[in-house]
C-alpha cells in the first residue's frame, strides 16, 4: 500500500524535460537459504542454513519523472541452501542463476544525495545446478531493495543497496503428490553500483 501511494504521488510530479539514460554494473555478497516445508534434516535458522555467495550485472536506468524511475538489470546470482549433521558437517548446495529484474524506481533527496527504494518482479534460470537434483530451473519471484546514492557531474552515480528476493516458484515440484509443499529460495545481498547518464 505506501509503495502504490509513493508511486502515484510520483507520477504526480513533472516529467524531466529531458529523459535520463543510465547505465552500469553493481555487485555484492549474497546470503541465500531455501525455505522447505517439512523441514530438510540439519537446517536451522539463519546459523546453519545459509550460503554465502557473490552477485553481479548490468544495470540500464530509464528518468522520465524527477522522482519515478525505470529500472532493469542482467544478473548473475549465486544460492543454495546448507545443511549441518553431527557426522557429515556441513553440506553446502549451490546453484547459479541468470535473473532479469525488472524494477520500478523511487528516488528522494536533494540533487548530490538520494535515498531509494527498488520494487518488482524477477525472472531467473539456473545454469547451474551443483546439486544434481533440482527439478524446476526456471525461476520468478519478486525482489524489492533500498539505499542511497550520490550523483556526482563527471564521474556517474554511485550507489549502495540492501535487497532481498524471494521466490515464488519452487526448485523442487509442490504439489500434493510431491515431498515438499514449499521449495522456495530466498536471497539478502548487499551491492556497489557505479552507473553513467548516457547523453
Amino acid at each position: 500500500m505506501v509503495v502504490v501511494v509513493c508511486c502515484v504521488a510520483a507520477f504526480a510530479q513533472p516529467r524531466l524535460k529531458r529523459p535520463e539514460f543510465y547505465v552500469g554494473f553493481h555487485g555484492g555478497v549474497t546470503a541465500s537459504t531455501v525455505f522447505f516445508r517439512p523441514s530438510v534434516e540439519g537446517m536451522t535458522p539463519i546459523t546453519n542454513a545459509a550460503v554465502l555467495g557473490g552477485n553481479g550485472g548490468f544495470v540500464f536506468r530509464y528518468a522520465g519523472h524527477k522522482y519515478c524511475h525505470f529500472q532493469t538489470e542482467l544478473n548473475y546470482l549465486h544460492r543454495g541452501w546448507a545443511t549441518y549433521t553431527e557426522t557429515a558437517g556441513h553440506t553446502y548446495n549451490n546453484l547459479h542463476y541468470i535473473e532479469l529484474p525488472i524494477l520500478m524506481h523511487l528516488n528522494f533527496g536533494g540533487e548530490v544525495g538520494k535515498w531509494f527504494l527498488n520494487l518488482g518482479p524477477q525472472i531467473g534460470y539456473c545454469v547451474k545446478d551443483e546439486t544434481k537434483t533440482v527439478d524446476h530451473r526456471f525461476d520468478w519471484g519478486l525482489a524489492g531493495g533500498t539505499g542511497f546514492y550520490i550523483q556526482t557531474k563527471k564521474a556517474g552515480l554511485y550507489q549502495l543497496e540492501i535487497r532481498a528476493n524471494y521466490s515464488f516458484g519452487g526448485i523442487y515440484g509442490t504439489t500434493l503428490i510431491d515431498k515438499y509443499s514449499l521449495a522456495s529460495p530466498f536471497d539478502l545481498s548487499v551491492n556497489l553500483g557505479w552507473l553513467l547518464p548516457i547523453r
